[in-house]
């Protein structure tokens, strides 16, 4: 593993005040667009070249492609370079994590993982790298690291100094600016049954916003608004949430509302954080698990531990494919693995331990975030006897329309139940629509009202 540079005598002074400085001086800043990709990623390829030069990513679409469809696979010609196994995986486990073995051992006859030929697709707009460039000597860290300041738009640290940085650029990475999506999800039974959940979901990114101003940021405390409106089945429709994410959750957290069919009301949700069990999920993941991380981080003190190459999901355009049916895809104890692409990328390994005094079902958890993209493609996650309880991973593509690297479909694993959420399944639902034009009117209560009435 490659191991960080050891923090300046000042950062530590500050991180032990509690206040933390998080900018990069201008010589460093420098490196963004040359030795490091707009983002912060390494530009070069790895010693032995199984992880390519960074060139821009995917920047157009597949001949053919038109919005509103799925997005074909522009890689359909590369074949399975070799396939991991419980049989096999002690050949490979230096690019393995516990979680990744554990799976391996709980299901040795059926799960696999096929790697292919490493590809950095990851790109986004121009104006999110410029963006990013600018965030590098401005933004920091605010309220012991409840919230952040001088940044917008881009990733907020390209440069991270300590985990969370790291864990502020997952959560602000760029997604688009209005967004509306039909996704659904199950809780496969250790039989393979299951009964489909589907949400229709609108989101405002306000902090992505090409004209968003740091002064309207301040003003406003948003990060973004989220909505979510269960559709089926039957006896769920009409449940909706509806989240507001706040810049700095120290001058005020998450605010967040429900609706309840049967009462027709919406009531005040504040619940709706941490390890609150996550929406008609059968308990098997937490609220914040939801993008695989989400929210607060002030339960935690966050580690960053340093770079590894290790072989997460990537290009996932097989199992994002409409020509697949969701029976297809879900299997007992795990997805099908036939349709599931890894690759091997170099990723930010970040430790977060639970805090004295504080409280969440996990005490540790250990994120595996995409260099290139920030997206946070794996994640462990241990009890309080530091046993592992559930492994996370996050299945991406390129929406090519955007461009975004965003996550098609996420998989919780309940280790102890064995059993499993799948949460995004897209194959037989409408392809998200990244050119909505949602204002902020609706998402207000009453508009979660409107939205829950079957």
């Amino acid at each position: 593993m490659k191991k960080l540079t050891i923090l300046s005598a000042a950062m530590l002074l500050a991180m032990s005040s509690g206040t933390v400085i998080a900018k990069v001086s201008e010589a460093e800043a420098a490196k963004l667009g040359t030795s490091l990709t707009p983002l912060g990623a390494e530009v070069a390829a790895n010693a032995d070249g199984s992880i390519p030069e960074w060139n821009g990513g995917i920047t157009q679409a597949p001949a053919g492609y038109e919005k509103g469809m799925h997005h074909p696979d522009p890689f359909t010609a590369d074949k399975v370079l070799f396939t991991i196994t419980n049989a096999n995986k002690a050949q490979y486990s230096e690019h393995l994590t516990p979680g990744q073995i554990k799976l391996f051992e709980l299901y040795p006859d059926t799960y696999k993982m096929n790697v292919y030929q490493t590809r950095r697709t990851a790109s986004v707009p121009q104006y999110v790298y410029d963006a990013t460039k600018v965030n590098a000597t401005s933004a920091e860290l605010v309220s012991e690291g409840n919230g952040i300041s001088g940044a917008t738009i881009g990733v907020p640290f390209p440069i991270p100094q300590n985990g969370l940085e790291a864990i502020w650029n997952h959560i602000l990475r760029f997604r688009g600016v209005d967004v509306e999506t039909s996704r659904s999800q199950a809780a496969p039974t250790a039989s393979g049954s299951y009964t489909l959940v589907e949400n229709k979901e609108q989101i405002r990114f306000e902090y992505s916003r090409p004209e968003v101003t740091l002064e309207k940021l301040k003003e406003t405390n948003t990060l973004f608004f989220f909505k979510q409106v269960v559709t089926q089945p039957a006896r769920l429709a009409g449940t909706a949430l509806l989240v507001k994410e706040t810049m700095d959750q120290e001058a005020l957290p998450r605010q967040a509302w429900t609706y309840n069919t049967g009462q027709r009301r919406v009531r005040k949700a504040p619940n709706v954080a941490f390890d609150t069990p996550g929406t008609v999920s059968d308990g098997l993941r937490t609220t914040d698990d939801f993008d695989m991380f989400n929210g607060s981080p002030v339960r935690y003190n966050w580690e960053l531990v340093g770079k590894k190459e290790i072989y997460i999901p990537y290009n996932d355009y097989k199992l994002h494919s409409d020509a697949l049916k969701y029976k297809d895809i879900l299997t007992p104890g795990h997805i099908n693995p036939e349709y599931a692409r890894w690759e091997k990328h170099r990723v930010w390994e970040v430790k977060a331990t639970l805090k004295d005094g504080m409280r969440h079902i996990y005490k540790t958890r250990v994120f595996y975030i995409d260099e290139d993209s920030w997206q946070v493609s794996l994640a462990d996650m241990y009890d309080n006897r530091d046993e592992l309880y559930r492994v996370a991973t996050a299945h991406s593509i390129n929406y090519y329309e955007v461009p975004t690297h965003w996550s098609t479909l996420e998989v919780f694993h309940d280790l102890q139940s064995r059993r499993y959420l799948a949460m995004g399944l897209d194959n037989e639902g409408r392809m998200y629509n990244f050119d909505a034009k949602l204002s902020s009117r609706n998402f207000t209560p009453d508009a979660l009202r409107r939205s829950g009435i079957r």
